[in-house]
């Protein structure tokens, strides 16, 4: 069976489908060339990451295409429904990026609340001439201990987050739509305690978070999970955090609220518009950056390719159960 990793795939992964018999090929091959290599090289499962797009185009133009994998947790780069419309098995790795993600939402929450990306991008142009300037102005930060943070989307990842941040000495709050659970579990010196955690309606977890961070997408109509009126509810001065889908915030609003104030600073790792963001919300002197790089660690992509791998594995028995 041939198997192509358009964004490529961890080592132990390839190896392991190797083992198996799998034929995997791994070179990056451009989006408007992908339909012609899948033909031609015959491939009968996928696997992409956020890079490579699976729309109905290369669907119809793939007929021999039989499974697409997506390493990680969103799927908004792959026509989902009308590929399974089409009898193609369509699999992701939800739970493999989930540690990584959260730990870099801390990174962000850490750097902002101590202005260290502001810091960052003044001290080797102005660190020679302007260290007690910059020391008077960054040495107003603030503690993660003792503040809230809200969490929009208490899944895999949410819980990941409050994990952290408990352990940061935060009060944690959460709103999600589907979970409802009033603890969670802990490891502290390898026991596991649970620990309380409250769930709250939208208005109040916008109205109390001093942090906010969302690890939900954007509403089944297309409307974003925080607009001008999410804005606006929003505790005043306080710093927002984005890891989830470039289209779960409007990013004119948020815009408006980073240049007036109602948000104080905001970490940002997704845009609406990757891979060439809006210039002016880059420019912003209150935003925290990175590109896309939440489920980009080596542990991350090593759970990724394994689960794919596992994944792959199982169809294939399945499919040869069901010929038999």
């Amino acid at each position: 069976m041939r198997v192509h990793a358009n964004d490529g795939i961890s080592t132990d992964a390839l190896e392991r489908l190797k083992e198996e018999g799998f034929v995997v090929s791994t070179e990056n091959v451009p989006q408007e060339k992908l339909a012609d290599y899948i033909n031609s090289q015959k491939v009968e499962a996928l696997l992409v990451r956020s890079a490579t797009k699976v729309r109905k185009e290369l669907i119809d133009a793939c007929p021999g295409l039989k499974l697409i994998g997506r390493g990680g947790v969103g799927m908004d780069n792959i026509d989902v429904a009308y590929a399974r419309g089409k009898g193609i098995r369509v699999v992701n790795t939800p739970s493999s990026s989930s540690i990584s993600v959260a730990e870099l939402v801390m990174a962000h929450l850490f750097g902002l609340c101590r202005d260290l990306y502001k810091a960052n991008r003044r001290m080797p142009t102005e660190g020679h001439t302007a260290f007690k300037e910059m020391k008077k102005e960054y040495g107003k930060g603030t503690e993660l201990r003792g503040k809230t943070l809200g969490i929009l989307g208490y899944g895999r990842i949410g819980r990941w987050v409050a994990r952290y941040a408990l352990g940061a000495g935060m009060k944690v709050i959460y709103t999600d739509n589907k979970a409802t659970v009033d603890y969670i579990e802990v490891d502290l010196n390898g026991e596991t305690h649970r620990v309380g955690i409250k769930e709250v309606p939208l208005e109040e977890l916008l109205a109390k978070s001093d942090f906010l961070t969302v690890h939900v997408n954007a509403h089944p109509e297309g409307r974003p999970a925080l607009g001008p009126e999410e804005f606006n509810k929003m505790k005043p001065g306080m710093i927002l955090v984005n890891a989830a889908r470039g289209n779960s915030i409007d990013e004119k609003a948020l815009t408006a609220a980073l240049k007036d104030g109602r948000v104080k600073a905001a970490g940002l790792d997704v845009f609406m518009d990757e891979p060439a963001p809006h210039a002016e919300l880059l420019a912003l002197p209150n935003v925290s950056l990175s590109p896309h790089i939440g489920a980009a660690t080596v542990e991350a992509q090593q759970r990724v390719g394994q689960e794919l791998a596992e994944l792959l594995i199982a169809w294939r028995e399945e499919v040869a159960v069901n010929r038999g």
